[in-house]
């Protein structure tokens, strides 16, 4: 059975999560959460790089204890600390886990002081006003949690683009490999890029003699099959992903293409053109009378209803039919048209890499520049930098550009806004600096308007370079923050500050429609990793990604900028 990064990197937080409501010793526990991040972070399969006898234990953030239990995952597909710990926890405590914004703290906390086991049960204490009454919750917390539990409640299952990533890529080879397959694409909302992915639609033009739906359901990562056809057949994998898998004709595989990636508003918009011109689209074809006209590719089928191409990142239908129809489409930024990032951390604070390392990582990525922006030191879990710290900082990074040619580490920070809307550096020290991310890190219970005045307070100082992470959000985990975007975004535009898109798979903040905003109102947006080790600077795709979705071109990223343009453009 294959295993995926994905899938150890899952095992290990849930036996975190499983240990931490035990209250095992929080060394141990957060061994496992560094171990997940680890091997999430890693750029090739654990499993390919057991097979060449590689050291996992030489990576960061995995001993020899850890790297001994993913070679038993890789080996059994099991983890037995993590049994055990099931077998230790009531199912029960499990299931609230999946509760967005509770977290092993505080389930247990319920749990001890509550009695709470259920999901029911704790939409109960919450409507009946048990649940403020416990140590560390309080009025707001408990509303909070009722509002998780009806989001919760009504939300699809839904699962994060890089894990689906890993999933399908492997789904995808082992299709390319059977006999008499030509062609395989994964459409639905993995192709246009979504930030999450509720299931897969593979297409796959195969010979009449393929037995590929066969070999298919017999996958090894398949744990049920709900259908089994010859053309069509349906199952669930290991990680709970559905996937649908069509054989199609050459003939019509453009106009299934189109019709599986979607949206479903986008393909009702073009399908209404096509009805205009008397024309019938479906995912066979494009169709006149009984005559097929267009499906080869999916070319033909916009060019049958006076459409250019459009790319599946767009088709959202927010007004991308108009700028099909109009010849105006964006020219999408591409991922070779990044020359750096300019959001990156070491282990002068919470990242795992040094300085040397992080610079030798950018450039072997090809980059021109890279921008370390280490923590400050309100956010004293990071081990931030004061302004002593950051002065050394600076020194160090004037030493090591001096022995660089053709790359430059620029001398960064992400800098806290304060509740009052001040940074967490005096002016002096960031003045030194070659730019400042600026982000919140607390008081995310603020009021919409506290919080956007907040932000805007912040932006009037002329360090203000980027506004990090603009909604505060982590994907499955924590809500956007109540602020203003667009009464941000119209400031940005007055000041000269610039957006972030944070390309960390659990953030991809900012989205895709505020991106779009953001080129409307000419505020220029920074792609950017966020990354706390070298490899997290191979998650940029990301970000890229929702680039692409917000309709970003290269003139509206800042880090598509030589380095002297961007110097520039980033001092106000």
């Amino acid at each position: 059975m294959p295993v995926h990064n994905s899938d150890v990197e899952r095992m290990f937080q849930e036996l975190a999560d499983l240990l931490e409501i035990e209250g095992a010793n929080p060394f141990r526990v957060r061994a496992y959460r560094n171990g997940a991040r680890a091997v999430s972070g890693l750029t090739r399969s654990v499993s390919d790089l057991i097979k060449e006898g590689e050291d996992l234990s030489q990576y960061q953030g995995i001993g020899k204890d850890l790297a001994q239990k993913i070679q038993d995952v890789v080996s059994s597909g099991r983890l037995q600390a993590l049994e055990e710990a099931r077998e230790r926890v009531d199912p029960a405590l499990r299931t609230l886990l999946a509760v967005p914004g509770l977290g092993p703290k505080r389930v247990k906390a319920l749990h001890q002081g509550l009695g709470l086991k259920t999901v029911e049960g704790l939409q109960k204490a919450a409507r009946e006003g048990k649940i403020r009454s416990l140590s560390g919750f309080g009025a707001k917390t408990e509303q909070s949690i009722l509002d998780e539990l009806a989001h919760f409640q009504a939300e699809e299952k839904r699962y994060s683009l890089a894990e689906v990533e890993d999933v399908a890529s492997s789904l995808e080879r082992f299709l390319q490999g059977l006999d008499g397959v030509e062609q395989v694409t994964v459409a639905g909302s993995y192709r246009r890029r979504k930030e999450t992915v509720g299931d897969l639609d593979i297409l796959v033009i195969a010979g009449e003699q393929s037995r590929v739906t066969d070999a298919f359901v017999g996958y090894e990562d398949v744990v049920d099959v709900i259908s089994h056809g010859q053309t069509r057949s349906s199952v669930v994998l290991r990680s709970g992903i559905q996937v649908d898998l069509r054989v199609v004709s050459e003939e019509s595989f453009g106009a299934a293409l189109h019709y599986f990636t979607g949206s479903k508003a986008h393909n009702i918009a073009v399908r209404k053109l096509g009805q205009d011109k008397g024309f019938k689209i479906n995912e066979y074809g494009v169709f006149h009378g009984d005559e097929l006209v267009a499906g080869v590719t999916e070319e033909e089928v916009y060019a049958a209803v006076d459409l250019s191409y459009i790319e599946p990142e767009l088709r959202e239908d927010r007004g991308e039919i108009q700028a099909a129809a109009e010849g105006c489409l964006p020219n999408l930024l591409q991922l070779s048209d990044l020359r750096g990032d300019l959001h990156a951390h070491t282990q002068a604070t919470d990242g795992h890499d040094s300085l040397e390392t992080m610079a030798a990582a950018a450039r072997e990525m090809g980059y021109e520049y890279l921008a370390v922006t280490d923590h400050t030191h309100s956010l004293s879990m990071t081990g931030g930098l004061d302004p002593d710290r950051l002065a050394d900082q600076i020194e160090a990074i004037d030493q090591i550009n001096e022995g660089l040619e053709g790359f430059v580490l620029l001398k960064g920070i992400e800098v806290d806004i304060l509740e009052d809307g001040s940074l967490d550096l005096p002016d002096w020290i960031l003045a030194r600096l070659d730019l400042c991310v600026c982000s919140v890190h607390s008081k995310f219970k603020l009021s919409r308007e506290k919080q956007t005045e907040r932000v805007l307070r912040a932006m009037d100082n002329p360090n203000f370079s980027i506004f990090g992470h603009p909604s505060g959000r982590l994907l499955g985990s924590r809500p956007a923050y109540e602020i203003d975007l667009d009464q941000v975004l119209r400031a940005a535009a007055d000041k000269g500050c610039a957006m972030e898109v944070n390309s960390q798979p659990d953030r991809l903040d900012l989205t895709d429609t505020y991106c779009q905003a953001a080129r409307e109102m000419g505020v220029k947006v920074a792609i950017s990793t966020d990354a706390h080790r070298k490899a997290d600077l191979r998650l940029i795709r990301f970000g890229v990604s929702v680039a692409r979705r917000g309709w970003l071109e290269p003139k509206d990223v800042l880090n598509t900028r030589p380095l002297e343009e961007l110097r520039k453009l980033i001092r106000r």
